[in-house]
């Protein structure tokens, strides 16, 4: 038997343990797990430990790396490639720059914009302080920086996209490239090819070369292209002649063209200031311009507007808001628009155009007579007419020539609203369910103290404002209040329904938030803000589509070639609800027919309108409604030499101008045409609850009017019916007795209508000589006997006028409403 003992060094095994692969010991030239045989510098080393679980999606560093690499190989080699592929071509077709066509609704030719005005000049004929205020403006760093700047371009790119505004990162080269050799189109295709031709064009031309070809290239407005063209636009001088001041004005064009031309745009006025100083100081900055010349430096007025002879009258102001909608809503930047060649089919109707035209000749421009009268010098109009269905502008009154008023005065933001914002002020009560200060629930019969400069309570500004002419009302309800826009009613209802409330009804009837003085105090409800004719028109259509707001819009088509132009979505929403809207119609109806805006009934249809007179008498508006057409005119006063904003006190030879007058007037005229051929529609209208019947009346205190001589009025068309959602008047009810029994609405419409009986009709005169005037009782009840039976108790019955009832014996006391005031303190 062989010798069965274990070789030397290895442990004999126990018979109660388990197999196991034997462990030789380890030695110095024996590897270790996990290294590798004969590296000892690996001894001792612990396991790399394997990727598990989620770790194992992750890319290694080494791939990370690779693929770093590769990328930048491919951009590499895209840019090569590009730089080899893309050639600097000829110049584009705006170069020479094509007109755009502006059509009417019908597809007729309403206007062409002209030819572009273009001159080129050599960089030696344009002062140093001129070149250097453009790069001041432009690009800072031009002669010292590479042709294309991608760090501005990632900087723009992410503002851009982060919601801070479009913005340029192009250099003066990049931007000379755009302008000479491609277009203004926003494709990515387009700004591939713009870097590599700028990459090009840097190397092969000189930077005197590129600056030369951006100046004669650039777009500055007035269609003028290039600085030459430029300086005679604005300066009337060639560009050599251009002082520091005015080459930085021109500078300042670049950045937005059209908006910052203060003469066509003086609302911009304060931007192109900033702009302008910002230019100046940069060239300081860069040491460019003496510190203390720049303190000496003065703004330099640019001249008048000079349209070209194709866009005299109207069509200079409707092309200028035609632009200036696309514009300023994206659709194309002003100078691509520039470069031509749109077809822009309008909304504008033809013939409501021409009727809107035809009435402000008729009732006002054919009356001026400046010789006779240097107030009449001071007239300006303006107008816009809506359909507040579609939203859709289908007239608008610029001016009386663009040629001769470059200003538009339905687009400008310079003169109050004056009362026609008072609608608002209730339409923000009814919406917010609002209170007066002692807890009664605001609606048309809400009675209301109307003492001329009463103090308003609850705010926190001290104002007591002055009513037209200084009248004291005493008690009277808010549908009165609205009929002879009574400025304490209106001042307190403000406080009463919170001004920041009402701002922001305003705001969602079509008012824009950034209107120059829109100031949520309680003086807003006296309409010191500024907002535009084509502002409130979008505001009252908003009234007339019983609270629906449609976004206007004066485009129905825009074409290039066999490229259609993309046009913004006006999807209609519920601005507020139809019960505030149409409460507040139902007061506006009241005011044409029986208050301040009484020539409007000469339209022949049933309409909803609001009178206003702007501070010092520089403006007069009548803004109102039919239930398928709105329209708003207003008078200005302006003077022709300084621009300044001027009263129209004397105009026409008138004392004053209300928009009860000239403005209503005009809006009859225009509204009989343009609704010609179509048959009177009624409003339909939905109230608030307590809307539809007075309450029954407290009593109210006395109080007098100062002596005046009423003027000669036309009473309204006799046996008017009745509108739903009025209550249906009777012969001196509501009103009729009140201090002086059956005052002057005696014998109106319809016996006395609400106001029936009302004031003095039934004095000594029995409502003056022949009953409530001739017609059946005067416009405003101005003339119902003003100097008798002031305190009389018990009036006696009111003589029936021409086609009126006769107004109901009056009681002591009378009711809430007090008299009206003679006409010459309405507005």
């Amino acid at each position: 038997m062989s010798d069965q003992s274990p070789p030397p060094g290895w442990t004999p095994r126990d018979p109660d343990t388990p197999d196991e692969p034997p462990r030789p010991p380890a030695g110095p030239s024996q590897p270790v797990r996990g290294g590798r045989p004969g590296d000892p510098a690996k001894a001792g080393r612990k396991p790399r430990p394997r990727r598990t679980g989620w770790r194992r999606a992750l890319p290694t560093w080494r791939m990370v790396l690779g693929a770093l690499l590769l990328l930048a190989l491919l951009i590499g080699g895209g840019l090569v490639a590009g730089y080899l592929l893309v050639d600097i071509p000829p110049a584009n077709a705006a170069a020479t720059a094509q007109s755009n066509v502006y059509l009417y609704a019908d597809g007729s030719q309403l206007a062409r914009d002209g030819e572009v005005d273009r001159v080129n000049v050599p960089l030696s004929q344009v002062p140093r302080t001129v070149q250097e205020a453009v790069l001041a403006a432009e690009d800072r760093d031009f002669y010292s920086e590479r042709a294309v700047d991608p760090k501005a371009m990632v900087r723009a790119a992410w503002n851009t996209a982060t919601g801070k505004g479009t913005q340029s990162g192009s250099t003066i080269t990049q931007q000379y490239v755009k302008n000479y050799y491609l277009g203004q189109e926003q494709t990515i295709k387009r700004k591939v090819k713009e870097f590599f031709i700028a990459i090009k064009l840097g190397r092969e031309k000189s930077k005197n070369y590129i600056l030369e070809g951006y100046l004669n290239t650039s777009y500055f407005g007035r269609n003028a292209y290039g600085i030459q063209a430029a300086s005679q636009a604005y300066y009337g001088k060639d560009v050599g002649k251009l002082t520091t001041a005015e080459g930085a004005y021109l500078a300042t064009l670049l950045n937005s063209p059209s908006a910052f031309d203060v003469v066509s745009h003086p609302q911009s006025r304060a931007r192109a200031l900033a702009r302008w100083n910002y230019v100046l100081d940069g060239m300081v900055k860069k040491d460019w311009l003496p510190a203390a010349e720049r303190a000496t430096t003065r703004f330099p007025e640019p001249g008048k507007v000079r349209a070209a002879a194709g866009l005299s009258g109207q069509r200079g102001y409707l092309v200028e808001a035609i632009k200036d909608y696309i514009v300023d809503r994206e659709i194309l930047d002003d100078k691509t628009l520039a470069e031509g060649g749109y077809r822009i089919t309008t909304t504008i109707d033809r013939r409501r155009q021409n009727a809107l035209v035809s009435a402000v000749d008729d009732q006002m421009v054919g009356k001026l007579d400046p010789e006779a009268r240097p107030a009449d010098r001071l007239v300006r109009a303006g107008g816009v007419s809506i359909d507040p269905l579609t939203g859709k502008v289908v007239a608008m009154y610029g001016g009386i020539d663009y040629t001769k008023q470059y200003v538009n005065n339905a687009t400008r933001h310079d003169y109050q609203v004056a009362s026609t914002f008072k609608p608002f002020v209730f339409t923000a009560a009814v919406e917010n369910d609002a209170r007066t200060q002692d807890g009664r629930r605001i609606t048309p019969y809400t009675v209301y103290n109307g003492d001329n400069r009463r103090p308003v309570v609850g705010g926190r500004i001290r104002f007591n404002p002055e009513n037209e002419g200084q009248v004291s009302y005493g008690n009277i309800t808010v549908n009165t209040a609205t009929d002879l826009s009574v400025n304490a009613v209106y001042a307190q209802m403000a406080v009463d329904v919170g001004t920041a409330k009402v701002k922001q009804t305003a705001i969602a009837l079509g008012i824009p938030e950034n209107t120059p003085n829109f100031e949520p105090v309680p003086a807003m409800a006296l309409g010191t803000l500024q907002a535009s004719v084509l502002d409130m028109t979008q505001a009252y259509a908003t009234l007339a589509d019983h609270g629906r707001l449609t976004p206007y819009t004066f485009l129905e088509k825009i074409t290039k070639e066999d490229d259609t132009i993309g046009l913004p979505q006006r999807t209609p929403t519920q601005a507020v609800s139809r019960e505030a809207a149409d409460t507040t119609t139902s007061m506006l109806v009241s005011v044409v027919d029986n208050g301040t805006g009484t020539a409007a009934l000469a339209a022949g249809h049933p309409a909803a309108g609001k009178t206003g007179t702007g501070e010092l008498d520089r403006s007069a508006w009548f803004a109102a409604y039919t239930p398928d057409l709105v329209t708003v005119v207003a008078m200005m006063g302006q003077d022709p030499d300084t621009g300044t904003l001027q009263s129209l006190y004397g105009a026409l030879g008138e004392r004053r101008i209300s928009g009860g007058g000239y403005p209503a007037r005009i809006w009859a005229a225009y509204t009989k045409t343009a609704l010609e051929g179509t048959d009177p529609v009624d409003f339909e209208l939905e109230l608030q609850p307590g809307a539809g019947q007075p309450p029954p009346p407290p009593p109210s205190p006395q109080f007098s009017f100062p002596e005046e001589t009423p003027g000669e009025r036309t009473g309204p068309p006799t046996g008017r019916p009745n509108r739903p959602g009025r209550p249906t008047p009777t012969g001196g009810q509501n009103q009729g007795g009140q201090d002086n029994g059956g005052q002057n609405q005696g014998g109106q419409d319809n016996g006395g209508q609400q106001n029936g009986g009302q004031g003095n009709g039934g004095q000594d005169n029995g409502g003056q000589d022949n009953g409530g005037q001739d017609n059946g009782g005067t416009t405003e009840g101005d003339q119902g006997g003003v100097t008798s039976g002031r305190q009389g108790t018990t009036g006696t019955t009111g003589t029936t006028g021409t086609g009126g009832t006769t107004g109901t014996r009056g009681t002591d006391g009378g009711t809430a409403d007090g008299p009206r005031p003679p006409s010459a303190f309405l507005e």
